[in-house]
């Protein structure tokens, strides 16, 4: 017998008994969607299975679901009391999805306005209002997408918004935050959260994440900041800055950690509370200033032993504006390396030194292969991260043609990416 997508069944192997939806499956495979929220695999040759309810049944449970659900979202009280504007941006992502029970799999089709319904505890932080900007997975970004976004959030303060949360898939959350981090100098909090796991698994993250991005949104923190997990218990998230933070594991739920710098904080989550731990920009602080523009034929290459230096020439000769150099230790590649950072740096092309250690800074005035970059024209990153060095540089490129102007930029600190002294 075959099976739909979207079927219930009941699946028997060696006594043990499990039930779930069809969900799209290999060859001679078949998989389910539990109500546990987990998946499970399994041979279709190893198993006895029963069909319990047709796709068909099962496709109109789930829209008078959906239709109870609306029903649900339309009763939620508005607060009396007077509460913070802010604007939820949906980007996409793990925190933005929902489980479609047509096919048991995950979709990331998830609109502000479901994120209040699933979370209604959010209203009674502020007065939201959501705007949809895109569905999409976060490895699809580019610098296209930052800049879109960029002037979506913008627009939004200037009509009035008093925090900005943008919900974001959190593989490359932290190349956004920097993006915006260096485009946007904000008066108000600006806050990118997501989430390690869907809403429709029982270890999601992505009511907790909510909340405490909410709660940073309406403080006086008005920074580009990151807020996820910060253990693998519901107790706080860590605010992390825009140009320090990064996704430090593929899985679990406090993956994100802040390099070279303390986070700016972290809220409890079962108190509502905010502790602050380093200086940050206060709210109004500042006036908003946007400076888009990014580059993006610029690369971030990763040297590694006995790598070609032929590898830089396919940069130099196709057109590219600017390299980030990922080196070992101190910020180092081989001798081999150096004529082509000179041949790029004649070319005008800037090469940024960063290292691979991540955590420390770069110092390339120990070894005399240092020295030796440093004569080629090689720019130390000091203790930035590649991928914030790499968005740096693409956005410095799109302020200044002028090669002497965009070296002094990137020495420069401009938004928190360079600290004085790093934190061990």
């Amino acid at each position: 017998m075959e099976f739909k997508q979207g079927d219930w069944i009941r699946i028997e192997k060696k006594g043990a008994v499990f039930e779930g939806q069809v969900m799209p499956s290999m060859e001679e495979y078949i998989t389910i969607k539990m109500k546990s929220g987990y998946n499970a695999g399994f041979s279709m040759n190893s198993v006895q299975i029963t069909l319990l309810e047709s796709k068909e049944k099962n496709a109109n449970r789930s829209i008078k679901g959906c239709e109870e659900c609306k029903k649900t979202r339309e009763k939620l009280p508005w607060p009396e009391k007077k509460l913070h504007k802010v604007a939820i941006l949906s980007t996409g992502g793990t925190i933005a999805s929902k489980i479609d029970y047509r096919t048991g799999a995950v979709t990331s089709q998830f609109t502000a306005d479901d994120i209040l319904a699933a979370i209604p505890e959010l209203r009674e932080i502020a007065d939201f209002k959501g705007k949809v900007i895109s569905s999409i997975l976060s490895e699809n970004m580019n610098s296209e997408s930052w800049q879109n976004l960029a002037h979506v959030v913008v627009e939004e303060i200037h009509t009035g918004a008093d925090g900005v949360i943008i919900t974001h898939g959190t593989d490359t959350m932290m190349y956004t935050a920097a993006a915006l981090s260096f485009m946007i100098e904000t008066p108000v909090p600006i806050v990118l959260v997501g989430s390690q796991r869907s809403a429709d698994r029982p270890s999601s993250d992505n009511s907790m994440n909510a909340i405490c991005a909410a709660l940073v949104a309406i403080s006086d923190i008005a920074e580009v900041s990151v807020v996820m997990h910060g253990t693998t218990s519901d107790d706080f998230c860590e605010i992390h800055r825009g140009t320090k933070v990064r996704k430090m594991h593929s899985s679990r739920r406090d993956a994100f950690k802040s390099i070279n710098s303390l986070p700016i904080g972290v809220v409890d989550y079962n108190t509502r509370e905010i502790k602050t731990f380093i200086d940050y920009t206060k709210r109004g602080e500042k006036p908003l200033k946007f400076k888009p523009g990014m580059e993006p034929k610029c690369a971030l290459v990763k040297f590694i032993p006995g790598a070609d230096p032929a590898v830089l020439n396919f940069y130099i000769e196709n057109g590219y504006k600017g390299l980030v150099l990922e080196g070992t230790g101190l910020g180092h590649v081989s001798t081999t390396w150096i004529p082509l950072i000179r041949k790029a740096t004649y070319a005008k092309i800037p090469v940024v030194i960063t290292s691979q250690c991540l955590s420390g800074r770069i110092c390339d005035r120990v070894y005399d292969t240092g020295y030796d970059m440093i004569k080629a024209g090689a720019i130390e990153g000091e203790d930035t991260l590649p991928e914030t060095s790499l968005v740096k540089l693409m956005w410095v490129l799109g302020q200044t043609n002028d090669f002497d102007k965009v070296v002094s930029m990137l020495r420069e600190d401009i938004s928190g990416e360079i600290t004085e002294s790093t934190q061990k």
